[in-house]
């Protein structure tokens, strides 16, 4: 099949081609970059695809059979009006539209099924909003003229090649010989999924007709604590790792932020705990999930042969110390 990519350079999309290409399929990545460093056997479309009007233009008289939506713009943010318009701009005979939401798409709330309602379109928060509307977009268009999209709502996405500073941030400071911070009591829940399986169910969705105006969950079916994620990663690594409790509000009030910049807890991994059920997407696309600890092994493989990076201590360093502990090491 002729198959486009939106995105296709980093992390999940790379996978994607990769795979695609593996099964024979005809490839083609549009992003905003003049070229790429695939094969000759992907081809490059150039477009921002938050701009309707250069998407179409890319595209120009190309036909696809199949368009993987995988984009977030993470500076501008993409809306629904965005993804639509690129909805369109594909034509009316694709056979499928999958779409690449998230776990955030609900807002909050633990154990979601499918049928629970998204967040609604005032939320205060644009990525959730933005995927929420995004999807009640596509799905309102499938039930309105039967366009063929599959929407997908990972949580956190790890493995090799994660351009964010998620298993690397542990794995850095155990590496050091470095204590882990745990904010609160660390009892907060996560949902992992390795990029593998994300794709295998993406891949999946090309396939399967019952996909075709469905949302799926995609996640593995255990939600850990944070405390426990940590005790996987280290195990993984061959650690025994030491966690240092520190309150939320004090690492607020000291400038701790779980998206970036004075980070504390790996990148995101801090967020309030949204969680969801997997079974549909085991019984409809018949995805098989990858233990998190054989996940995690493979991945620590890979992150032992990338260059060491140079790791700034001081913020845990102040935190600690305003929180009254000496450091061990």
């Amino acid at each position: 099949m002729k198959v486009l990519v939106i995105g296709g350079t980093l992390f999940i999309g790379r996978r994607l081609v990769a795979e695609l290409l593996k099964a024979g399929h005809s490839v083609a990545i549009l992003h905003r970059r003049s070229k790429h460093n695939f094969s000759k056997r992907v081809e490059n479309l150039v477009a921002d695809r938050n701009d309707a009007a250069t998407v179409r233009k890319a595209v120009g008289e190309r036909r696809f059979d199949v368009v993987f939506d995988n984009v977030y713009d993470w500076d501008r943010g993409t809306n629904a009006a965005q993804v639509e318009a690129t909805a369109h701009a594909m034509g009316s005979h694709i056979r499928r539209y999958i779409f690449l939401s998230s776990v955030a798409a609900y807002g909050d709330g633990l154990n979601h099924y499918e049928s629970d309602p998204l967040a609604p379109d005032n939320h205060s928060e644009p990525y959730v909003r933005n995927k929420a509307m995004s999807e009640r977009a596509l799905l309102r268009l499938h039930r309105k003229s039967g366009f063929p999209v599959v929407t997908f709502r990972p949580p956190f996405v790890y493995g090799p090649e994660n351009p964010f500073y998620r298993e690397a941030f542990f794995w850095d400071r155990m590496r050091a010989g470095r204590e882990i911070i745990v904010p609160g009591d660390g009892t907060r829940l996560m949902q992992f999924l390795h990029v593998k399986d994300l794709v295998q169910a993406l891949m999946r969705a090309m396939e399967v007709d019952e996909a075709v105006g469905e949302a799926f969950n995609a996640a593995n079916p255990k939600a850990l604590t944070q405390v426990d994620a940590v005790r996987e990663m280290a195990r993984a690594a061959g650690k025994k790792p030491e966690l240092i409790r520190v309150p939320r509000e004090r690492i607020a009030a000291m400038g701790g932020n779980p998206m970036g910049g004075l980070m504390y807890f790996g990148e995101y991994l801090d967020l309030p705990p949204i969680t969801e059920n997997v079974s549909k997407l085991q019984r409809v696309l018949g995805v098989r999930l990858t233990a998190f600890e054989t996940g995690l092994r493979e991945t620590y493989r890979w992150y032992l042969r990338q260059p060491r990076r140079k790791c700034d201590f001081s913020f845990e360093n102040r935190l600690m110390a305003a929180a009254g502990v000496r450091r061990a090491v």
